[in-house]
């Protein structure tokens, strides 16, 4: 059930709405049924699942939509996995053959060791998707220039990455974040890298408008405590970002003023 917070605030794109501004990967569980649980916890309405590695496709064997009811959760189908445009782009029309969604997770990744994006093959592919009626989310670097191009080229939203798929470091750059979130008019979400509930509180509180994660709940000793930690974590550094913090002061400034009181 969504909290009165994500009720009061959802998350819209190209006109669809989602409650919860977490979204979550489907990889990495020990079974089906512990991804189910997972995703419960954390409240996501929002799944993504790798076209290549997942089968979503075949009904005829177990399959990972059998545990996530297409009728509650909106499937995200990801390319991840294609190292150029060209299989981004197939990959994307099997996933919309299949009926699974016209929306995808664009990925083109540029380097097997780091799993960093191929920005120049991306937007090649958001281009040519763009012009079939995909709705477009482009997993990039946090380069604002790059940002800026795929918003030009008809992406729906711009997913920079925190830091390295996996590595669980946080964000690495708060700057380059807030100079893409300062120019974006689309939806910011940030892709890849978190590692716990409070990297999810600070990319929420820096402004962003939601936050995509597979490992760091799928990874975790406790991944159904993880995900209902992570959905907290959402909700509290989105609350945190709309009240407006106090401003940084090098010296003290006391809770109680001195003004008025009695010698």
């Amino acid at each position: 059930m969504a909290s009165p917070a994500e009720v009061a605030d959802p998350l819209v794109i190209r006109g669809i709405t989602f409650k919860s501004r977490l979204w979550v990967g489907t990889g990495k569980y020990k079974d089906f049924d512990e991804t189910r649980r997972a995703i419960e916890a954390s409240g996501s309405d929002c799944v993504t699942v790798a076209v290549r590695r997942v089968n979503i496709t075949d009904r005829t064997t177990e399959n990972l939509l059998d545990f996530i009811d297409p009728k509650v959760y909106k499937i995200l189908p990801n390319t991840a996995g294609c190292y150029t445009a060209e299989e981004a782009v197939r990959t994307a029309r099997l996933a919309r053959e299949a009926g699974v969604s016209d929306m995808v997770k664009l990925e083109v990744i540029g380097d097997p060791k780091t799993l960093f994006p191929d920005n120049e093959a991306l937007l090649e592919a958001t281009k040519v998707l763009v012009k079939e009626g995909f709705i477009v989310l482009p997993y990039t670097s946090d380069d604002p220039i790059m940002a800026r191009k795929l918003e030009d080229a008809g992406a729906a939203a711009v997913m920079p990455l925190a830091a390295p798929i996996g590595s669980g470091l946080g964000i690495r750059n708060p700057y380059n974040i807030r100079i893409i979130l300062e120019h974006a008019k689309v939806p910011v979400i940030v892709d890849a890298g978190v590692g716990t509930a409070s990297d999810v509180s600070i990319a929420m509180e820096l402004g962003c408008d939601g936050v995509l994660l597979n490992t760091a709940i799928a990874g975790a000793k406790d991944p159904i405590m993880m995900a209902s930690a992570m959905r907290h974590a959402v909700i509290a550094g989105r609350l945190a970002f709309k009240a407006g913090r106090i401003p940084r002061k090098l010296y003290a400034s006391a809770s109680s003023p001195l003004e008025g009181m009695i010698e």
